[in-house]
Formats: C-alpha cells, structure tokens, sequence
C-alpha cells in the first residue's frame, strides 16, 4: 500500500508541474521571453505528467495546433490511465 501512495503523491506532483509548466510558457509566449522547450513540455508527459500536460492545453489553450501534442499528449494520456488501471487490478498493488 505504501508503493501505492508514492506513485500517486508522484503523479500528482508531476502533473502540477506540466500544467503549471504549459501556462508559463503560454505567458512567456505572449511576453516574448525566453520559452520552455517543447523537449520539456512533452519529457514531463512522458514522465507521467500526460493528464496535467492535456488540461494545461486545454486550459491555456497552448500547443494545441503542434501535431506532435494535439496527438501525442492524448495518446501518453489514454497509455497512462491503461497502465495505472492495469497495474492497479492486478496483484501488483494488492
């Protein structure tokens, strides 16, 4: 039960974190300041951070024209929610 709560405090962190990352480069976009990679952006989804990545396009209404996140962030999303669905009902948590 203690893996499990470290894995979820893990992806809450990280999906704060690329929600939060999204509305700060949509700031800095609009402010012409030094931006967050799209390495960045899309790395922290890849981490786990899918589902704070999607509302943060969402939200902000940024990256959603790129190819590679309007497909790829859904796509992390669907694969994340699958794989914690199926590691959460198998033996691996009880």
């Amino acid at each position: 039960m203690e893996f499990l709560i470290v894995i979820v405090v893990y992806l809450v962190a990280v999906n704060v974190v690329a929600f939060l990352l999204f509305g700060i480069d949509k700031w800095k976009a609009r402010h012409a300041r030094w931006r967050i990679s799209e390495t960045t952006l899309f790395g922290m989804a890849l981490m786990g951070g899918s589902l704070g990545a999607w509302l943060g396009m969402r939200v902000w209404h940024h990256k959603t024209l790129h190819r590679l996140f309007r497909y790829g962030i859904p796509f992390l999303l669907i694969l994340h929610l699958s794989l914690f669905v199926f590691l959460y009902s198998s033996t691996c948590f009880s």
